[in-house]
């Protein structure tokens, strides 16, 4: 089994190595699994339960104070299931894939996708806050109440971090280091020729209460083929309006490799938005490619042979 993981493209991560260690244990669990979408569920739900990434625990706070986790992932036969909106479930891509076992559909959202999710044995009810979100949290110097559009109003100077307005007020609005920390696994059985792809997030630092980004979409956050699967990281409304991860298959698709792939996805993505993500893929080859225009993104690859 060929593995990829990836845990989010931002800014340089204050704690790198104690970050690469979890991910390279990420990788080592996908690599170890017997299936695609046991590689790729197994590995992101390391990295969900580690609060040095946006995913799971210490996962991004909306606007009414509440943690959200979104997830989605899918398999090179076009089976897909995704999950958003839900508090309190830690392992998103879990509650992903019960919509993909269980359900006719692609995608469950809010209380429903959490009900679903316990009803096949993911936990819930699970304390998201982790120390760093908490103290962020605590250090605004107001948050929201009232309708939706006030929410708006309160968010047009915060929502993503907002550094004018932190030197003039003294807010803690400053661009939250882990608001791109989405993460991501893409796996490659070399002795069944399959592909799985999945991401999970916690979303972006102050959006709107209910927001959901490009993690769930399928082809977006995330996307798996016959040629090759990505899953994506970065800037959610311009991943989801640029289709990244479908963008980077389609170069597999057209004969280029992993890193070619990678590379493209990430230099059109450049010039269509003016915004920053990351891409990890891997092709039919095996060979694993990542590309990214942010400041960092770190990642890791595991191989593992069937006899292992």
């Amino acid at each position: 089994m060929n593995v990829i993981v990836h845990g989010g493209a931002g800014s340089n991560p204050d704690e790198p190595e104690p970050r690469q260690a979890v991910l390279d244990e990420a990788a080592e669990e996908g690599a170890a699994s017997s299936s695609v979408l046991d590689a790729v569920e197994s590995a992101v739900r390391v990295l969900e339960s580690s609060p040095r990434f946006n995913a799971g625990v210490g996962g991004a706070v909306q606007s009414d104070g509440e943690i959200r986790t979104d997830a989605g992932l899918m398999t090179s036969d076009r089976e897909a299931g995704a999950v958003s909106s839900m508090v309190g479930v830690e392992h998103a891509v879990s509650a992903a894939r019960v919509v993909l076992d269980e359900t006719p559909h692609v995608l469950v959202s809010g209380d429903h996708a959490v009900e679903l999710a316990e009803d096949f044995g993911v936990e819930t009810g699970v304390d998201l806050w982790s120390d760093d979100t908490r103290e962020k949290w605590d250090d605004l110097d107001s948050v929201p109440e009232g309708t939706p559009s006030e929410h708006l109003d309160w968010l047009e100077s915060k929502f993503g971090g907002n550094p004018d307005s932190a030197e003039e007020d003294g807010d803690s609005t400053a661009p939250n280091p882990k608001d791109h920390d989405t993460v991501g696994a893409v796996a490659y059985d070399t002795e069944t020729d399959e592909f799985a792809a999945a991401t999970s997030t916690g979303g972006r630092w102050l959006a709107l209460a209910g927001r959901v980004g490009d993690v769930p979409q399928i082809g977006s956050g995330f996307f798996a083929a016959p040629a090759g699967a990505a899953s994506a990281t970065g800037a959610g409304e311009d991943i989801a309006k640029a289709t990244l991860t479908r963008r980077a298959v389609r170069h597999l698709e057209s004969g280029y490799t992993a890193q070619q792939s990678a590379d493209r996805a990430i230099e059109e993505f450049a010039e269509l938005t003016g915004s920053s993500a990351g891409v990890i893929v891997l092709d039919d080859e095996g060979r694993a490619g990542s590309a990214f225009n942010s400041d960092a993104m770190q990642t890791a690859v595991s191989r593992r042979s069937a006899s292992e």
